[in-house]
């Protein structure tokens, strides 16, 4: 089992509402770039997707849920087919049925994801990822950046972070961005 977080990120490590939809005064400046730059498999989870589970914060889950079923595609197909894990204290069991396949946690997520036999993959729901940060979950990243400088905003690794070392797996340019994988580096 491994945990994977991707993500879309500035150069300066901000990762605050690359898509718009949280209406933030620079959200959108993943899309500036063309909507081809994100969608698809830009992570390259292939089996990981098929065989692991989705693991979102309350609204990360609210936008996804709102845009997924709805689209169409092998890609879409396999996002909507993909068992969720969803992590909230406002939302029920009614709220989740809006996706398929979407369960709330009845534990905290800490415990949750270290009882979870299964690959776990965090997308964006900043406040999960820095839980695990906290407990040194993490195992990989997959991190599409783009040639953006906010200078403002949420950043992936906020300060006091755990210090950690990585090992880069990957780095290649697709179109104006790179996508990069980054794991635990083993002693």
């Amino acid at each position: 089992m491994s945990i994977i977080v991707i993500g879309f990120v500035t150069l300066d490590g901000i990762v605050s509402d690359p898509t718009g939809s949280e209406g933030t005064p620079r959200g959108g400046w993943a899309l500036r770039h063309g909507r081809e730059v994100i969608d698809g498999d830009k992570f390259r989870l292939g089996r990981t997707l098929d065989e692991g589970v989705l693991l979102f914060g309350r609204e990360t889950w609210q936008i996804f849920s709102r845009l997924w079923p709805g689209r169409e595609g092998q890609f879409a197909a396999r996002m909507n087919a993909a068992p969720k894990l969803v992590a909230s204290r406002t939302l029920n069991a009614t709220d989740t049925a809006a996706w398929a396949n979407s369960e709330l946690l009845d534990s905290d997520v800490v415990d949750t994801v270290k009882q979870e036999s299964r690959d776990v993959i965090v997308i964006g729901s900043l406040s999960i990822v820095h839980q695990l940060m906290a407990e040194d979950l993490i195992d990989e990243y997959r991190l599409l950046t783009f040639p953006t400088v906010l200078g403002t905003g949420d950043r992936l690794f906020p300060d006091g972070a755990l210090h950690g070392e990585l090992e880069c797996l990957s780095a290649e340019q697709a179109g104006p961005v790179v996508l990069s994988r980054y794991r635990r580096a083993t002693a």
